[in-house]
């Protein structure tokens, strides 16, 4: 008696589309799956921008900079 049967969820279906209708569930179903294609868009286009940019800063530096990857900037060192 505490679950939910098969029935149940038939007729909260047939009250749902009496009380949207069906052009509306539709509409909100399309929505809804453009949405989610466009979050998967944007989440592949925000790795791809993050993996390029370390490669874009090492090949905009001065040849002399690339040699000495390992040195470090006085300036950045000291303090205020």
């Amino acid at each position: 008696m505490g679950s939910l049967s098969i029935w149940h969820w038939l007729i909260v279906l047939v009250i749902v589309m009496m009380v949207f209708g069906t052009k509306k569930l539709k509409n909100i179903g399309s929505d809804l799956g453009s949405a989610v294609k466009g979050f998967k868009e944007g989440m592949r286009d925000g790795e791809s921008t993050t993996a390029a940019t370390p490669d874009k800063q090492i090949a905009a530096q001065p040849p002399e900079a690339a040699a000495h990857k390992d040195a470090i900037d006085v300036e950045a060192k000291e303090k205020s």
